[in-house]
């Protein structure tokens, strides 16, 4: 659990048992230690090891990280060995491009999904690994809502939900977003997913020393660790529809201990 943190330490172990869980990797939170021992530079031989997993990864799933036809999407996500809920950062859908969000569209039968998935990707990865302020992007997709979506829809009473949006007004709201991040950064979204994955990585080490995160730790009297690790875990998806869900499940009744599905 030290050097997976928690999460991967769980994910290993489930996989270990044969429970169901997405194929991924981690990086041990060594790699976080030596980052800030070292000037915040990444140990030799890192990015050629991230590579090769990520390489395992892909032929496991049979999908290719940013593939125009079936993208591997994945999810980057912090993991300490203590618990640190909402100190650190998670980027999803990772993968997403002008190219493969059209690959996911087609796998799912489901565009408006698929863009859906897309405008949360350039957020998060907006917000969480180029430090734009949330707010831009929530401004955003409120003019939206507010200028197409409630005309559209002859809504008079009520606020537009996100739901109600549909596939044009998505792909106006992603061109805005695309906007919001190259005013910020005098750059493009990137469309290269090793760049995005490289900018993620960087994201979550990064979080472990943010001001929240280390006033958690020092709030919480949390000492000893020697960082977070970093999990790179294929997408699953909760929100493609009527039929998907996301929630928590145990392996026992959690009151009782008793050993059935909970």
């Amino acid at each position: 659990k030290d050097i997976l943190g928690g999460k991967g330490a769980g994910l290993a172990e489930m996989t270990n048992i044969g429970l169901p869980v997405p194929s991924g990797f981690t990086i041990t939170a060594e790699v976080c230690d030596y980052y800030y021992r070292n000037n915040r530079k990444y140990p030799k031989g890192f990015e050629q090891e991230v590579n090769k997993n990520l390489a395992r990864l892909e032929k496991l799933v049979g999908k290719k990280l940013g593939d125009r036809k079936d993208p591997l999407l994945v999810s980057v996500r912090s993991g300490a060995a203590r618990s640190m809920p909402g100190m650190m950062e998670t980027i999803l859908n990772l993968g997403l491009n002008d190219g493969s969000v059209e690959g996911l569209a087609g796998k799912t039968d489901n565009r408006r999904f698929a863009l859906d998935a897309y405008r949360r990707f350039i957020m998060m990865y907006g917000s969480t690994a180029m430090g734009l302020p949330r707010k831009k992007f929530d401004d955003e997709f409120d003019g939206i809502k507010e200028r197409k979506t409630r005309v559209r829809l002859n809504i008079k009473t009520r606020p537009a939900l996100d739901t109600d949006v549909n596939e044009e007004e998505l792909e106006a709201l992603i061109r805005r977003f695309k906007h919001v991040y190259k005013d910020h950064t005098g750059k493009d979204f990137p469309q290269d997913p090793q760049e995005q994955l490289w900018g993620a990585i960087g994201a979550v080490i990064g979080s472990w020393m943010a001001e929240k995160a280390m006033t958690y730790r020092r709030v919480e009297k949390i000492t000893g660790l020697t960082g977070t690790a970093v999990n790179v875990v294929q997408m699953v998806f909760g929100n493609r529809g009527a039929t998907s869900g996301t929630g928590v499940c145990f392996t026992r009744d959690p009151n009782t201990g008793e050993d059935v599905f909970y």
